[in-house]
This record gives structure tokens, C-alpha cells and sequence, in this order.
């Protein structure tokens, strides 16, 4: 049971998972306040069509439904507005490193300076000892004191990937309370509960995006408008003209537009030469890459390198890999075999067993050394 007096500010969104996170607290004795953040989202006049004008996180049906459930188990319930914060953030980090010749995850990023930075700030200044949220992920204090974050029971829904940018601070102010659950426990629990989302689908796609459509937002919204440019081969043999990089992404096979003896897929976005890089199937595999922005669970840099499992996708399988750190925030990794889709700009996470290691930003792939 929850220490009494002890209050937690639930992150909301009107989903199944955040509403049953704070329904499990309220059982167990917490205060608990719900919280749902309005964020940024382009208007329709922006998509040219017609198209919610709202981020898919927090449209006026998904509030509704969080205040909902907030009425229904009894918590106070408020809107803080982010729109501002989230738009600098995430869209404009999102446009910047696309700009760059890198395909980001916002998802990371919002992670990193929304949630679990202004929120939970916002969280302890109302005297909460702890912010809430709907992922699934677990924790756990480790030998040494330190809180290790694990991943979450449900291994098709766990999401330690995306929050692998958490620091030792905000892991002792968060509570994941569905960490522990499959998806169709924390269903079956809230049709127990009587929550009026126990059948809501999981929300898809970029949230901020009126209508999806991430390369026509990105043309609309670089600082410098997208430009034809040559593909070339490996060899410097041109085969083409793209569109503009940002309309590409790492492995991308469709769309090229280009005849060829063997199929080819993108390899590289040489962005200071605009141009796109294809290769085959072979030479699309990257043994190697380097990583910025490492973030040590812990809270300690490892001090020699280490064998761990690594993802370079939030939906990619774990696989053996050797790391290297090569300061407190950049380390060079080695997997046992090459890997398609090594994408600039993507998170790369490091597991030992359950336990998340860390992870960072990759920078880039390498060639493949024997």
C-alpha cells in the first residue's frame, strides 16, 4: 500500500492505459491528480485539407474521455498547455534534424523535454512526490541504491526503448504502474474499473501531423525548401533524381524511381552534396555505428567496454552487440552481424537481459571492417 498522504500526478490522455494507471493508484491508497497536456498541432489551412486541427494526443473527445475517468474514480483533473514548449521542442527538433539529413524520433524527444522534465517539475511543484505515467516499463532499486528501469512484462508493448533518456533524478519521481501487465490485463482491468475507455484503440502516427502526411509537412515547414537532387550509387555512378532527402529514410526501397539490374534501397543521405546514396541488399548491412548523446541509466559512464543487446528501432529486435563508450555521452557499437536500417537520427538502447542499460542518438553507420 501507498504511503498515506503520498501524492502522485498521473499523466492522462484519455487512453486505456493512462486511465487504468491512475485508476491502480486510487486503489492503492495514492492521491492522485490527473494531469493532460494540450500540445501543438498544425491547423488544417497548413495540411490544405480538410483535417483535425488538433494533436492527435489531446483532442476535445480525449479530454472529454480523461475528465471522464477522472469523475469517475474521484481525482481532481486539469489541462496544462504546452503547446508552445512541445512545438519548439519536438516539431521544430523534428524539422531541424530531418533538415540535417537525419530521421529523429519525436517520441524520444518528447519524452526527454515534455513529460519527463516539464511535467514532472510541474508535478513537484504541487507538492506530488511523483509522476505517473501510462508506459509500459518497469522499475526496480538496484544492489547499489540505484533505480533500474526493465522492461515491461508485455514484451509487444514494452516501451523502456523510449525512455531510455531518463536519468536517475526523474527515475525516483515516476511510477509506470501497468509495467507489470499485458495489454489484455490492463483491458480486462479497466472493464473491472467500469472505465469508459476499456475498448479505446491505441493512437497511431505522428500526433502533431493534421493529416499524416510527415513529407508534405516537412516541405511546407524546412527552412530551406526540398531539392531535387542526384542518386548515385556506392561508386558515384548516377542513376536518378530524388525529390528532396527529407522524402527518404534509411532502407526505403519503394519509391525511387529508378531501373536497375538488382533492387537498391536507400544506404545514406549525403546532405552537404544533397544527394541520395543507394545500394543493394548487401550493401545496405552496417556492422558499426557511433551514438551521441548517451544516456547512462545509472548514472555512471562505464568505464571499458561491454557486451550487451542492442535496438536501433523502437519496433527492432534486440541483438548482441559490443560497446565501446567513447566519452560520458557518445559510445561506438559493433553488432555481431551487419544490420539493414542503421538510421542517423534513430535511438539506439542497450539491454542486459531486462535491465535497460542506456542509449543515445546514432550519428552514423560505418563500413563494414573485417
Amino acid at each position: 500500500m501507498a504511503e498515506s498522504g503520498t501524492r502522485v500526478v498521473v499523466a492522462m490522455s484519455g487512453g486505456v492505459d493512462s486511465s487504468v494507471a491512475a485508476a491502480l493508484l486510487v486503489e492503492q491508497g495514492y492521491e492522485v491528480i490527473g494531469i493532460m497536456l494540450r500540445l501543438w498541432s498544425e491547423d488544417n489551412g497548413q495540411a490544405g485539407q480538410a483535417c483535425s486541427p488538433h494533436n492527435r494526443c489531446c483532442t476535445p473527445d480525449q479530454m472529454q474521455d480523461a475528465r471522464r475517468v477522472a469523475d469517475l474514480l474521484g481525482i481532481p483533473f486539469y489541462v496544462l498547455d504546452t503547446r508552445e514548449l512541445f512545438r519548439q521542442q519536438v516539431v521544430q527538433y523534428f524539422i531541424d534534424i530531418h533538415a540535417s539529413g537525419e530521421t529523429p524520433n519525436p517520441c524520444i524527444a518528447c519524452n526527454r523535454h515534455i513529460r519527463f522534465t516539464h511535467l514532472l517539475d510541474q508535478a513537484l511543484a504541487l507538492d506530488a512526490r511523483y509522476l505517473a505515467t501510462g508506459h509500459y516499463a518497469r522499475l526496480r532499486q538496484e544492489e547499489d541504491g540505484a533505480i533500474g528501469l526493465y522492461r515491461g512484462v508485455d514484451a509487444g508493448k514494452d516501451q523502456s526503448y523510449v525512455l531510455s533518456i531518463l536519468n536517475q533524478h526523474q527515475l525516483r519521481h515516476v511510477l509506470f504502474p501497468i509495467g507489470e501487465f499485458t495489454k489484455t490485463d490492463v483491458r480486462a482491468m479497466a472493464a473491472r474499473f467500469g472505465l469508459p475507455v476499456a475498448t479505446k484503440h491505441d493512437s497511431q502516427d505522428l500526433c502533431f501531423l493534421a493529416d499524416g502526411d510527415y513529407r508534405r509537412f516537412l516541405r511546407q515547414n524546412m527552412p530551406q525548401p526540398a531539392s531535387p537532387g542526384p542518386i548515385a550509387t556506392l561508386d558515384g555512378t548516377i542513376l536518378g533524381q530524388h525529390t528532396g532527402l527529407a522524402d527518404y529514410t534509411i532502407g526505403q526501397r519503394k519509391g525511387l524511381r529508378i531501373s536497375h539490374p538488382e533492387p537498391l534501397y536507400v544506404v545514406d543521405k549525403d546532405s552537404a552534396h544533397n544527394m541520395l546514396i543507394v545500394g543493394t541488399l548487401n550493401e545496405l548491412g552496417r556492422q558499426e555505428l557511433t551514438a551521441r548523446e548517451i544516456n547512462w541509466i545509472s548514472g555512471v559512464t562505464p568505464l571499458a567496454p561491454f557486451h550487451a543487446e542492442a535496438k536501433i528501432r523502437y519496433k527492432a529486435l534486440p541483438v548482441p552487440a559490443h560497446v565501446a563508450p567513447l566519452s560520458d555521452t557518445g559510445a561506438s557499437v559493433r553488432f555481431s552481424s551487419p544490420l539493414r536500417d542503421i538510421t542517423p537520427g534513430q535511438g539506439v538502447v542497450f539491454y542486459d537481459g531486462d535491465r535497460c542499460i542506456g542509449g543515445g542518438i546514432i550519428e552514423r553507420p560505418h563500413a563494414n571492417s573485417d
